[in-house]
């Protein structure tokens, strides 16, 4: 059993909990730890995400009116080996991309759209260069 006390919890609202459930752990490959109509919660490594959807406790309205929603630029950040092969991989099964890959001195990276907008960075580190010797 997943100890939560051990994770990091995310909370993403979403528009649809059972897509984005199929989104999770068909594309990105994560488990699911609990899943109601309203809301989800599905785990990779360490890392739970929260899947909130309209009729969650999460989703209902604050005091002021406002209603919470998906998207925004907060974002998971996963770490891939082979980040070619990875979008490739995520466009053969439909995956749709906020932007085109970005590369730095860091590495590279794209951002994933659940879909609900959410985003997920998929990051490849770049490599360290060989220590030289003295």
């Amino acid at each position: 059993m997943t100890d939560l006390n051990e994770m990091v919890s995310v909370r993403y609202m979403v528009d649809d909990v059972p897509a984005s459930v199929d989104f999770y752990t068909k594309l990105l490959g994560f488990e699911v730890l609990n899943a109601f109509p309203p809301f989800a919660d599905v785990a990779r490594g360490k890392l739970r995400l929260l899947l909130s959807g309209p009729m969650s406790s999460a989703g209902r309205a604050m005091s002021d009116g406002e209603k919470p929603g998906p998207g925004g630029w907060n974002r998971i950040h996963l770490l891939v080996d082979d980040i070619d092969a990875e979008v490739a991989r995520l466009t053969a099964a439909g995956g749709k991309f906020r932007n085109a890959m970005v590369e730095g001195p860091g590495g590279k990276q794209i951002l994933l759209l659940d879909p609900s907008g959410n985003i997920i960075e998929i990051f490849q580190p770049a490599p360290f260069p060989a220590a030289k010797p003295a």
